[in-house]
């Protein structure tokens, strides 16, 4: 399959450069979540997640943490690297940029063109990262600076605890840190309260197959 991978890969870059339009390209290689365990995949034969924590569909670190390639020639300098905080929400405004066309009001994302350029010292940065998601008892997850606070079963009700993890020392989420914490902890549970943006369309609480018993 990887080897699969990279020959398809090779082939879209190859197409590229026939067309002659490889060095006004942006190319991103990347993963919408982390290692999966359907249909018989084992995360552990490869070591998908390496030091990370979990798998798809969790939100610890080894369920959303993953790589992102970009090649862009003349632009992005080859070989570079960055430990720019980003999420997926932030490529249409980066692309968007790019393309020079006018980003739409009201999206969460923040455009790391400057990173891609090398130009990190004008990057603007999240306050926060938060993810949510509504199978399997409900999950929420937040990423502030070094501080990654997660809570699983929220629809058990409002006294479910706040697990809290310092990513700088304990990047595979093991040492649940709340108790030493409290002013994050109550700095999170606000977060938690304000983060999200209700949806008719799409509703937490939702059903799927996941929930079936």
């Amino acid at each position: 399959m990887v080897q699969l991978l990279d020959a398809q890969v090779g082939e879209i870059v190859a197409k590229l450069e026939e067309l002659g339009i490889a060095d006004n390209t942006v190319v991103v290689f990347t993963s919408d979540n982390g290692p999966h365990t359907e249909g018989g995949a084992d995360p552990e034969y490869f070591d998908s997640n390496g030091p990370f924590r979990g798998t798809k569909r969790d939100l610890y670190e080894g369920g959303i943490r993953v790589p992102m390639i970009a090649a862009w020639p003349g632009k992005i300098r080859p070989g570079s690297t960055t430990e720019l905080v980003s999420a997926f929400w932030d490529v249409f405004p980066t692309f968007s940029e790019i393309a020079g066309i006018e980003t739409p009001e009201g999206l969460d994302g923040i455009s790391f063109l400057p990173t891609l350029l090398g130009h990190e010292d004008l990057q603007k940065n999240h306050e926060y990262l938060y993810w949510e998601f509504h199978e399997k008892g409900g999950r929420q997850a937040i990423r502030k600076d070094n501080w990654k606070a997660v809570k699983y079963d929220v629809f058990g009700g409002a006294d479910v605890a706040i697990k809290l993890y310092d990513l700088t020392t304990d990047i595979g989420e093991q040492n649940n840190v709340a108790e030493k914490n409290p002013e994050v902890i109550k700095e999170m549970k606000t977060l938690f309260e304000n983060a999200r943006t209700p949806s008719d369309v799409f509703t937490f609480s939702q059903e799927t197959y996941l929930d079936s018993k």
